[in-house]
């Protein structure tokens, strides 16, 4: 290790001590951390890229991927209007960032930086198309070069013109109605299937799972079901109505009530034997009969 490499990590002590994948819960203080790591001078970045290339010095990898955090928190910040957490964002850029570390080769003679950039770019970019929406909005490497550039090339809020939208198929070379189809996409939006739990009585209503066809109902038979049994149930309380007391009360404790009561204990009841009970039973059926068939 040369005099150069030594003094850089005499005075970059926090690069002994800092967590280089995870940006925590304090997002600020993790930006001021990275933003303190001492900047690698091309010497120094170019012996520490050989250490790793050809001895395998996980530390020396470890020193450039400490000094280039500031760089994944640069890129994460112009991939904010996403709406997506920068934390997250940040995250899978220093993934792809340790994947440009592990892939990068010191003799082509470029910078890391400039090898890193495409890496780190490409784990933001999938993190964003796998959380941007619940439905994917992109799926081949067309549509998702598509989609970053029409969300970078657009000037306004409002839905391209024709002319804006040949203009950008064009410039992307492809059609203008795939540029059309991923705007209708992008300017679609997640809704839930199902009502939330403490939804409204109209929320529930728009809620798509509700106009979806049950096709194990049959909706004339159930309004006709229901019909019969309000129409049946009328009819009966007028039937009864023209009962006796006591013939009601048979009726109710034998066939209405939670608690069936035995003719033995209605003949109790009311003093006479069991076998006039079901007669004054059978008579009050018949009548009943005879008032709903009317």
């Amino acid at each position: 290790m040369n005099t150069g490499l030594k003094e850089h990590m005499k005075t970059g002590k926090s690069l002994q001590v800092f967590d280089p994948i995870t940006p925590g819960r304090d997002l600020s203080a993790y930006i001021a951390s990275v933003n303190g790591i001492a900047v690698l001078t091309p010497e120094l970045e170019l012996e520490l890229a050989k250490q790793y290339y050809y001895d395998g010095d996980v530390d020396a990898a470890r020193q450039l991927v400490l000094a280039h955090l500031r760089f994944v928190v640069h890129m994460a910040k112009t991939y904010s209007g996403y709406g997506l957490s920068q934390a997250d964002l940040i995250q899978e850029g220093n993934v792809g960032l340790m994947k440009a570390v592990k892939r990068f080769n010191p003799e082509v003679g470029v910078r890391l930086v400039s090898f890193a950039v495409h890496w780190i770019k490409a784990e933001m970019h999938e993190y964003i198309l796998r959380n941007w929406r619940i439905v994917k909005i992109a799926t081949t490497k067309a549509q998702r070069k598509l989609f970053f550039n029409l969300r970078s090339s657009k000037k306004r809020l409002g839905w391209l013109n024709n002319d804006e939208a040949e203009a950008m198929a064009q410039d992307l070379g492809v059609d203008a109605a795939v540029v059309r189809q991923m705007e209708g996409r992008m300017s679609s939006y997640d809704t839930s299937f199902d009502a939330d739990a403490d939804a409204d009585e109209e929320a529930i209503y728009r809620a798509p799972a509700y106009y979806l066809e049950d096709q194990g109902s049959d909706l004339a038979g159930n309004v006709e079901d229901a019909e019969w049994e309000e129409v049946t149930n009328n009819s009966l309380m007028m039937a009864m109505a023209d009962l006796d007391d006591r013939s009601k009360d048979i009726l109710n404790s034998r066939w209405l009530g939670d608690n069936k009561a035995t003719l033995h204990e209605i003949a109790d009841k009311y003093g006479i034997s069991a076998e006039r009970v079901r007669q004054l039973e059978k008579n009050a059926m018949s009548k009943i009969k005879i008032h709903m068939e009317a």
